[in-house]
């Protein structure tokens, strides 16, 4: 069981998070259920998702990777346009009004609070696409010509990898120079259609 928001809902960041969890556990063979639910940040025991549950245990969150972890909150929160016309109507969905506005608002002073004091506050837009870039052709370079990053097999590694660039790739943001970024290097390209293919497509149809 992995406990996300529902589609309409759920951010950028959120997102990626979720997509990892389900990739490595797909590349585990594990079954997966994944439920959508409207408070399942609060059902966390972080606060974050995705979180999972296997029985009695709920785990919540897969280590991120840094750069991009960074790179979404930034643009999810700090960038006006984003905040204004995706991230805050996303994150105050499920709640009535006015309680939509007072978290959603509390929710960008927070990630706002936290980008300044990790040094991104000052930052600007095209900085933030420049980090992407070059967080881009480390990976792109790192994964070379091989199927995964450790050349045949899956790893935690390449499920973080997909869930982050798969998610980036497909998100309606208020531009797409982020994937844009992502779409320079063929081979994260092709990784991303490969794990598509190998573990979320219905191999039946």
């Amino acid at each position: 069981f992995v406990g996300v928001f529902a589609e309409d809902q759920i951010l950028l960041s959120d997102c990626a998070s979720s997509l990892a969890v389900q990739a490595y556990l797909r590349m585990c063979n594990l079954p997966v259920r994944v439920a959508c639910r409207a408070n399942a940040e609060y059902m966390s025991p972080s606060g974050k998702i995705p979180f999972i549950q296997v029985g009695n245990q709920v785990v919540s969150e897969l280590g991120p990777i840094v750069q991009f972890t960074k790179a979404k909150l930034y643009i999810q929160w700090c960038d006006d346009a984003t905040a204004a016309e995706i991230s805050r109507p996303r994150y105050s969905s499920p709640y009535s009004w006015p309680l939509s506005n007072i978290l959603a608002y509390q929710k960008q002073y927070e990630v706002r609070r936290k980008m300044n004091a990790i040094g991104w506050g000052g930052k600007t837009l095209e900085q933030v696409y420049e980090d992407v870039s070059q967080c881009c052709q480390a990976l792109s370079q790192r994964l070379g010509t091989q199927p995964f990053f450790f050349n045949k097999q899956p790893t935690e590694l390449d499920a973080l990898v997909f869930g982050h660039l798969f998610t980036i790739l497909t998100t309606r943001l208020t531009s797409t120079e982020l994937a844009e970024r992502i779409k320079s290097y063929s081979n994260l390209l092709s990784f991303c259609r490969r794990i598509e293919q190998a573990y979320f497509e219905d191999k039946s149809s």
